[in-house]
């Protein structure tokens, strides 16, 4: 059986910081596990520089006769939003899903040396043409898109994420402007951290207006509260926000939204206003 051991991030940066995953390392640890970008704040996570400092520690590490530690990061929320270099993030495993950046539902995952320089073992049994990593045929089609996909990514992430980042600002102005600064705290603002160039996380704050009631009284706007595989705790804030020190009752009427390539100020606009009348209706339904 293996043991995991999680560390929080940090309240102030919303980061999982290096100290904190070094000072988490047993003698036994083999392998370090962490997101590139957070998929509810958008914090990006100092994945190049942890995995620096575990390089010097493997160093020290093998003169004791322990276990090396390999480190692996979730790119999911990153490709397509900002620069992903393998070679510059120092990593040994990188996962790629497509459909986070419009390429076909398939994933894919970088090993740096599969079988020599870094383990990789099947989770799956079989037939062994595909180098007895799983069994069955590849999936031709869909590794084509993911490919074609990821070729785009390449050229053109710097025009993407100019775009999503001038909307995603533009939002966040809207929203203070048409709700008040101190009633519209940006959850995903950590002083110091960078974030994802489409990503939101905010609340409107007021009695009764939890994210799930807010979002059940819009008309044109489909978002979450969070992240879809935490989708179904009722009213409970998102623990990713409490564990970052968001306050309980700011965390329970969050909201996150994403923009995208196509995206537009005007897409905004209609955004603000059908949040405006989801509000009104809920405030006077309490009158």
């Amino acid at each position: 059986l293996a043991e995991a051991t999680f560390v929080p991030v940090s309240p102030q940066s919303g980061r999982a910081e290096v100290d904190d995953v070094l000072a988490a390392v047993r003698p036994t640890t083999c392998l370090v596990s962490i997101m590139l970008a957070n998929n509810e704040t958008g914090v990006i996570m100092p994945v190049a520089e942890l995995s620096q400092r575990i390089r010097a520690l493997n160093q020290r590490r093998a003169a004791e006769g322990l276990p090396r530690i390999l480190v692996h990061t979730d790119a999911a929320q990153m490709i397509g939003k900002g620069r992903v270099d393998v070679q510059e993030l120092g990593v040994d495993y990188l996962t790629i899903v497509g459909h986070k950046f419009y390429g076909p539902r398939i994933g894919a995952l970088y090993v740096c040396g599969p079988g020599t320089t870094t383990p990789l073992h099947p989770m799956l049994f079989g037939g062994g043409q595909e180098r007895s990593f799983r069994p069955g045929t590849e999936n031709t089609p869909m590794i084509a898109g993911l490919g074609q996909a990821a070729e785009l990514v390449s050229k053109n992430w710097e025009a993407y994420k100019a775009h999503m980042r001038d909307v995603r600002d533009y939002l966040e102005a809207k929203l203070e402007a048409s709700f008040g600064k101190q009633r519209t705290p940006l959850t995903s603002h950590f002083t110091g951290s960078k974030r994802l160039c489409n990503t939101s996380n905010f609340s409107i704050l007021g009695p009764g207006l939890q994210g799930r009631r807010v979002l059940s009284r819009c008309k044109v706007l489909l978002a979450s509260v969070g992240a879809a595989c935490h989708s179904e705790k009722g009213d409970r804030p998102s623990s990713i926000l409490l564990s970052c020190g968001i306050p309980y009752d700011v965390a329970q009427n969050a909201l996150r939204l994403s923009v995208g390539r196509d995206t537009t100020r005007a897409d905004v606009d209609l955004v603000v206003q059908d949040l405006m009348q989801a509000v009104a209706q809920l405030q006077q339904d309490q009158a």
